[in-house]
Protein backbone atom coordinates (compact mmCIF):
# COMPACT_ATOMS: atom_id res chain seq x y z
CA UNK A 1 0.00 0.00 0.00
CA UNK A 2 2.48 2.27 0.98
CA UNK A 3 4.56 1.65 -2.12
CA UNK A 4 1.71 2.13 -4.40
CA UNK A 5 1.06 5.46 -2.74
CA UNK A 6 4.66 6.83 -3.16
CA UNK A 7 4.01 5.71 -6.75
CA UNK A 8 0.86 7.92 -7.43
CA UNK A 9 2.32 10.79 -5.77
CA UNK A 10 5.82 11.03 -7.34
CA UNK A 11 4.77 9.45 -10.41
CA UNK A 12 5.11 12.89 -12.21
CA UNK A 13 8.53 13.44 -10.61
CA UNK A 14 10.80 13.53 -13.80
CA UNK A 15 13.26 11.15 -12.45
CA UNK A 16 16.63 10.85 -14.06
CA UNK A 17 17.45 7.52 -12.65
CA UNK A 18 16.20 4.94 -9.52
CA UNK A 19 18.64 3.43 -7.71
CA UNK A 20 17.94 0.36 -5.06
CA UNK A 21 19.14 -1.84 -2.49
CA UNK A 22 19.05 -5.35 -3.99
CA UNK A 23 16.97 -6.97 -1.02
CA UNK A 24 13.60 -7.92 -1.49
CA UNK A 25 12.01 -5.59 0.57
CA UNK A 26 13.42 -2.87 -1.48
CA UNK A 27 13.11 -4.68 -4.73
CA UNK A 28 9.03 -4.83 -4.22
CA UNK A 29 9.04 -1.02 -3.11
CA UNK A 30 10.67 0.46 -5.93
CA UNK A 31 8.64 -1.79 -8.51
CA UNK A 32 5.49 0.53 -7.99
CA UNK A 33 7.29 3.84 -9.14
CA UNK A 34 9.20 2.00 -11.16
CA UNK A 35 6.81 0.66 -13.68
CA UNK A 36 4.60 4.05 -13.49
CA UNK A 37 7.44 6.12 -14.88
CA UNK A 38 8.93 3.40 -16.97
CA UNK A 39 12.50 3.38 -15.25
CA UNK A 40 14.17 0.22 -14.59
CA UNK A 41 15.95 0.44 -10.71
CA UNK A 42 19.72 0.30 -10.59
CA UNK A 43 20.41 -2.16 -7.49
CA UNK A 44 23.57 -1.35 -6.00
CA UNK A 45 24.92 -3.23 -3.03
CA UNK A 46 26.27 -0.62 -1.37
CA UNK A 47 22.71 0.45 -0.48
CA UNK A 48 21.79 -2.67 1.32
CA UNK A 49 20.67 -2.88 4.73
CA UNK A 50 23.12 -2.71 7.70
CA UNK A 51 24.48 -6.24 8.13
CA UNK A 52 23.75 -7.05 12.05
CA UNK A 53 25.51 -10.48 11.46
CA UNK A 54 24.43 -12.56 14.36
CA UNK A 55 22.11 -10.67 15.54
CA UNK A 56 19.66 -10.65 12.87
CA UNK A 57 16.05 -11.60 13.28
CA UNK A 58 16.99 -11.40 16.82
CA UNK A 59 14.90 -9.19 19.39
CA UNK A 60 17.05 -6.63 21.43
CA UNK A 61 16.45 -7.98 24.31
CA UNK A 62 17.60 -11.61 24.04
CA UNK A 63 20.92 -9.65 21.58
CA UNK A 64 21.63 -8.11 25.58
CA UNK A 65 20.99 -11.36 27.38
CA UNK A 66 23.49 -13.17 25.15
CA UNK A 67 26.19 -10.85 24.01
CA UNK A 68 25.45 -7.92 26.66
CA UNK A 69 28.92 -6.05 26.30
CA UNK A 70 28.67 -6.01 22.46
CA UNK A 71 25.72 -4.90 22.62
CA UNK A 72 26.51 -2.05 24.81
CA UNK A 73 29.45 -1.09 22.51
CA UNK A 74 27.41 -0.79 19.63
CA UNK A 75 24.37 0.94 21.04
CA UNK A 76 26.93 3.46 22.70
CA UNK A 77 29.13 3.99 19.64
CA UNK A 78 27.73 2.04 16.38
CA UNK A 79 30.21 3.82 13.66
CA UNK A 80 32.97 1.91 15.37
CA UNK A 81 31.13 -0.83 16.97
CA UNK A 82 29.41 -4.00 14.51
CA UNK A 83 26.71 -6.04 15.80
CA UNK A 84 28.64 -9.16 16.12
CA UNK A 85 29.51 -10.45 13.31
CA UNK A 86 28.03 -7.55 11.71
CA UNK A 87 29.05 -4.09 10.23
CA UNK A 88 30.01 -0.93 11.42
CA UNK A 89 28.05 2.86 10.54
CA UNK A 90 31.13 3.72 8.77
CA UNK A 91 31.46 0.80 6.79
CA UNK A 92 27.46 1.25 6.04
CA UNK A 93 28.76 5.26 5.06
CA UNK A 94 31.25 3.97 2.80
CA UNK A 95 30.31 1.06 0.75
CA UNK A 96 26.67 3.93 0.52
CA UNK A 97 29.29 6.61 -0.52
CA UNK A 98 30.65 4.68 -3.54
CA UNK A 99 26.43 4.78 -5.03
CA UNK A 100 26.60 8.18 -4.17
CA UNK A 101 29.62 9.18 -6.17
CA UNK A 102 28.67 6.99 -8.87
CA UNK A 103 24.84 8.93 -9.02
CA UNK A 104 27.34 12.23 -8.80
CA UNK A 105 29.26 11.57 -11.65
CA UNK A 106 26.28 9.94 -14.04
CA UNK A 107 23.57 12.50 -13.11
CA UNK A 108 24.81 15.88 -12.79
CA UNK A 109 21.25 17.29 -13.47
CA UNK A 110 17.32 16.08 -12.56
CA UNK A 111 16.01 13.90 -9.99
CA UNK A 112 17.36 10.54 -8.78
CA UNK A 113 15.55 8.58 -6.63
CA UNK A 114 17.63 5.92 -3.93
CA UNK A 115 15.11 3.34 -2.42
CA UNK A 116 17.33 2.13 0.68
CA UNK A 117 16.74 0.63 4.70
CA UNK A 118 15.88 3.21 7.45
CA UNK A 119 19.19 2.50 8.84
CA UNK A 120 21.20 3.11 5.95
CA UNK A 121 19.23 6.02 4.91
CA UNK A 122 20.32 7.70 8.12
CA UNK A 123 23.60 6.76 8.11
CA UNK A 124 24.00 8.10 4.45
CA UNK A 125 22.43 11.44 5.52
CA UNK A 126 24.86 11.42 8.48
CA UNK A 127 27.82 11.35 5.96
CA UNK A 128 26.51 13.93 3.40
CA UNK A 129 25.27 16.39 6.31
CA UNK A 130 28.30 16.12 8.61
CA UNK A 131 26.63 14.78 11.16
CA UNK A 132 28.56 12.29 13.66
CA UNK A 133 28.12 8.50 11.88
CA UNK A 134 27.28 7.05 15.41
CA UNK A 135 24.62 9.46 16.20
CA UNK A 136 22.39 8.23 13.45
CA UNK A 137 19.97 6.83 15.59
CA UNK A 138 20.21 9.66 18.33
CA UNK A 139 19.90 12.13 15.31
CA UNK A 140 17.79 11.57 12.73
CA UNK A 141 14.31 10.39 13.12
CA UNK A 142 13.35 8.48 10.15
CA UNK A 143 9.61 6.94 9.74
CA UNK A 144 9.59 3.88 7.42
CA UNK A 145 7.61 4.81 4.08
CA UNK A 146 9.10 8.37 4.24
CA UNK A 147 10.77 10.65 1.76
CA UNK A 148 13.88 12.79 2.43
CA UNK A 149 15.62 15.26 0.03
CA UNK A 150 19.12 16.28 -0.67
CA UNK A 151 19.81 18.86 -3.30
CA UNK A 152 23.57 18.70 -4.56
CA UNK A 153 24.70 22.09 -5.65
CA UNK A 154 27.71 23.96 -5.57
CA UNK A 155 28.42 24.53 -1.71
CA UNK A 156 27.46 20.27 -1.26
CA UNK A 157 24.73 18.51 -0.16
CA UNK A 158 21.54 20.34 1.68
CA UNK A 159 18.79 18.82 2.95
CA UNK A 160 15.43 19.66 1.46
CA UNK A 161 12.99 17.54 3.74
CA UNK A 162 13.32 14.93 6.67
CA UNK A 163 11.39 11.80 6.54
CA UNK A 164 7.87 13.21 5.09
CA UNK A 165 5.28 10.94 5.12
CA UNK A 166 2.33 13.90 3.34
CA UNK A 167 2.20 11.29 0.51
CA UNK A 168 0.30 8.92 2.63
CA UNK A 169 -3.25 8.49 1.94
CA UNK A 170 -5.13 9.23 5.48
CA UNK A 171 -5.56 5.83 6.31
CA UNK A 172 -1.80 5.07 6.54
CA UNK A 173 -1.33 7.81 8.44
CA UNK A 174 -1.90 6.32 11.57
CA UNK A 175 0.49 3.10 10.90
CA UNK A 176 3.37 1.89 12.85
CA UNK A 177 6.88 2.43 11.46
CA UNK A 178 8.60 5.16 12.89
Amino acid sequence: MMAEAFAKAYQSTPWAAIFASPMQRTRTTVRPISEAVGLEPQFREGLRELNFGEWEDRLPQEVKEKDGEAYLNWTTEPAWNPPTGGETAVQVASRAALVVAEIEDKHTEGNVLIVSHKTTIRIMLCSLLGIDLGRYRDRIAMPVASVSVIQFGRLGPMLQRLGDRSYFPEHLHHRAGT
